[in-house]
């Protein structure tokens, strides 16, 4: 059995072949198909954050309206780039978020992907400590974000304050409790995934990672996960640890599926350079008619591994024509594959 959820890149533009043409229709959309995924059976509604583009930066008025607007479906973000954040102003927003969705919220976190900008961070107010890389303070932001979850005052009191306090030093609210047990860690590499597992984080796997052995993608990143519940284990957490991995996965059943996305039958993984100095591995996409779709995906390591598998969507494409792609999965695939 796996978790499915669609994850949302969240792209629109003015283009005549685009139902999301402004960033009102994306977001709208996002809630309308959060909202039509719970009802066929999903179990995730999942959004990218990207700064300085025309996709999803502020995922926590998004998440709070998908919360308010459903009841079962997680709901989760993959990844919000720490680099970005105000880690106390963002334990605010998540607490909020998850006390509004009722204990649903997913939050992946971490240094984040290639920007759009050179070091865009520094536009929002940051700066690298000394001696410091920016995923160095990736990881810092995301530690004190960590330790400012788990709901322990740190705060001094005024002695004159406008509203009575509590004894005690003062904590960040409003407070969601259990949150800190779902933060979920974008990894790129064996090392983010090892760290993320002594931390207690879940592990967040992408159709990328950097290349580590020339070995197909879903070979390394199966061995990454393989890695992570080996650390997680050590680690001694007493919760289970949780593992999810991104797909682009067509089932072709009809016209409209094969003529967008027939051509991406006989895609394979690349290497190509993600950033200087980094050789990354891609993974490739899954296109094909059910029967096909349910004997090469058998074949993919790392989904065999993660319990959880995000089924990454074109959002341009509109609610109703996603939905369709997902009910495919859902009805012709997963259940020959045993995930359903």
């Amino acid at each position: 059995m796996k978790k499915l959820g669609f994850l949302s890149f969240g792209h629109w533009a003015n283009h005549p072949a685009y139902k999301t043409r402004t960033a009102s229709d994306t977001l709208l959309q996002s809630i309308d198909l959060a909202v039509a995924a719970e009802e066929i059976g999903l179990d995730g509604a999942w959004f990218r954050v990207h700064h300085f583009a025309a996709q999803l930066a502020s995922p926590f008025p998004l998440l709070s309206a998908i919360g308010a607007k459903t009841d079962k479906i997680e709901i989760g973000t993959g990844v919000i780039d720490m680099r970005y954040e105000n880690p106390l102003y963002m334990v605010e927003d998540a607490g909020a978020a998850d006390l509004i969705s009722r204990g649903r919220l997913q939050l992946g976190i971490s240094r984040g992907s290639p920007e759009q900008v050179i070091d865009g961070w520094r536009h929002f107010g940051y700066d690298l400590a000394e001696g410091e890389t920016d995923a160095d303070m990736g990881r810092r932001k995301a530690m004190e974000f960590l330790d400012k979850l788990d709901g322990v005052g740190f705060a001094d009191p005024n002695p004159y304050p406008m509203f009575p306090n509590p004894p005690g030093l003062l904590r960040l609210e409003p407070h969601s409790e259990g949150l800190r047990d779902r933060i979920w860690w974008g990894a790129g590499s064996n090392a983010t995934a090892v760290w993320a597992a002594e931390k207690g984080m879940f592990l967040q796997s992408s159709t990328l990672k950097f290349d580590e052995s020339g070995k197909p993608f879903h070979v390394q990143q199966a061995e990454q996960i393989r890695l992570y519940k080996e650390a997680w284990k050590k680690a001694g957490h007493n919760r289970e640890p949780r593992v999810s991995v991104s797909r682009s996965i067509f089932a072709l059943v009809n016209e409209q599926d094969h003529y967008l996305f027939g051509q991406e039958s006989n895609r394979t993984d690349k290497f190509g350079m993600i950033e200087p100095g980094k050789r990354a591995v891609f993974g490739r996409s899954y296109a094909a008619e059910p029967d096909q779709l349910i004997k090469e995906l058998a074949e993919d390591e790392a989904i065999r591994e993660a319990d959880t598998i995000l089924l990454t969507i074109p959002n341009t494409l509109g609610v109703d024509y996603n939905i369709h792609v997902l009910s495919s999965i859902l009805k012709e695939v997963a259940p020959g594959l045993g995930w359903r």
